[in-house]
Order: structure tokens, then sequence, then C-alpha cells
């Protein structure tokens, strides 16, 4: 085990403790900075700064809605490619290909569709008939978060659809075959059969969605910076300005602690409930 153990101390558990400590200091940028030990000073700050309190529930309003919107779009293509339809091989390698780009040039793309002069989205709409001007979709302070929620979603949606398309290929062929004898419709079948059978996997797949959106950085970072005036500005965007351009790393690892741990209970809490309702 010590070759496979090695890196992840050094890659995982070693950062990870280094910015734990961080948290209870006052380390800031700077050649030959003197760091001081301030106990909970940084966590107490952090309740009294409204700009935290501000990207927490953006934060949480983000990784939520991606979450939930990722999920039910991903069930039901996973429920379409698993259908025997022609071509069907060829569906799921395209619904891999945003997989398979960096978040970068995700967010490039994005923001020439969402280019408010230039961008296929106002043209399309223009020429439906659905929209009389340009609009400006990623400054515009109603309509900017929802803007990089449904990028969220697209860019998330391929795992999600290939765990959820594994689970339905396992579910056994003999229970649609007992249910579809006692006629049983398709929502009935649904209902019944594959949406018990799929309830683990759900709650998997549901509960890493939701860590990985909440810590999400640089694809809205790429899209917004979190702009316009903050209200795309996640927690971790929040972070990195904190540390990074404004130099206070201790302040910063504070933040990145307390998301943690919000992160663990409000997940905790969520599995306990799902094992529960299994159970």
């Amino acid at each position: 085990m010590l070759p496979a153990l090695v890196p992840v101390l050094v890659f995982s558990v070693g950062p990870l403790l280094y910015g734990i400590y961080l948290a209870f200091t006052d380390a800031r940028s700077g050649r030959n900075a003197e760091v001081s030990f301030t106990g909970l000073e940084n966590f107490g700050d952090l309740l009294g700064d409204g700009d935290f309190w501000s990207s927490f529930r953006i934060g949480l309003i983000w990784a939520v809605s991606v979450t939930v919107l990722q999920f039910l779009a991903s069930l039901g293509l996973a429920l379409l490619l698993n259908q025997n339809l022609r071509l069907r091989g060829l569906a799921r390698v395209l619904a891999l290909v945003p997989w398979a780009m960096p978040p970068v040039v995700i967010g490039l793309m994005w923001r020439l569709v969402y280019h408010p002069n230039a961008g296929i989205l106002n043209a399309t709409l223009q020429d439906l008939g659905l929209i009389s001007h340009n609009v400006d979709w990623l400054n515009d302070f109603s309509i900017a978060l929802p803007a990089v929620i449904v990028v969220g979603v697209w860019t998330g949606m391929p795992q999600t659809t290939v765990v959820l398309l594994a689970a339905l290929q396992g579910v056994p062929k003999e229970l649609y075959e007992a249910v579809h004898v006692d006629g049983a419709g398709t929502w009935r079948r649904f209902w019944n059969i594959t949406l018990p059978q799929l309830r683990p996997v759900i709650v998997a797949i549901t509960s890493l969605d939701f860590v990985w959106n909440i810590n999400q950085f640089g694809l809205v970072y790429v899209l917004t910076q979190g702009g316009p005036g903050g209200r795309t500005r996640l927690p971790m965007l929040f972070a990195y300005e904190e540390a990074f351009r404004y130099g206070f790393f201790g302040y910063a690892a504070a933040l990145g602690v307390a998301i943690v741990i919000v992160v663990l209970a409000v997940l905790g809490v969520y599995l306990w409930r799902q094992m529960r309702e299994a159970d």
C-alpha cells in the first residue's frame, strides 16, 4: 500500500492539514511575512462578514439548483439512452462530450454563446421572435446567476448520466417482466421498480454532485469572475479573492474550512435521511 499511500499523504492530506493550520493564523502574502497564531479570530470575522454570507447564499442556490436540475436532466437522458433506439451508441458517445472538455474551454465557449452582440443565443431567440433586443446574459443582475446555472447543469450532466445509465442496465429484467404480467403501465414500472433500484446510486451521485458544485471555481471564474456586482460570486471565488487578490491567506483558509464543515453537515443530514428512508 505504500506506493499508493505516499502520494495521497503528500498531495492531499498534507495540504489539507496545512490549510487547516493557516485558518488559525494571520498568514498574509509577502516575503518573510510573520505568521502568528490567532485562534478563532478568523472564524469570528467570518460570522460578521456580509460578503461571506452573500457568497454562501449564492453558493447554496447554485449548488442546490445545479444538482437538482442536473439529476433530473441526466435521469431523463439515461432513460432515453437505455432504450433500444437507432444510433444509440453514437448518442452515448456524444453525451460524454462535455465531460471531455476542460472547464476553461467550456467557460470560453459559453461566453461566446451568451455574447450580447455576436452570440448564437440572442440571434436564435430574435429569429424565433422571443426577444426584440440583445440581452447581456452574463452582465445582467437578474439573469446572470440563472445563465451560469444552465452552464453548470450542461457541464455536469455527462458523469451523472453515465452513472445512472450503468445503474439502469443493472436492474434485473425479470422485475419488469413480472410487473408487466400484472398489467403495470410505464409510470408504475418506473415508480415501483426503476426508482427503488436506483435509490442507492441516486444518493451517491447527488451527494458527490453537491460537493463538486459547491466547490466549483474554474467554470464560474471564466464566465463571470463573480460578477456582476458579486451576483455569481461563489464561496470558492470569494476565498480566491481574499487569498490571491488581497493576500489574506489565513482568512481565506478559514473560509475554506467553514465551507467544508457546512458541506459535511448538510451532506450528513441528507445521507442520514436517505438511508433511513431506504431502510
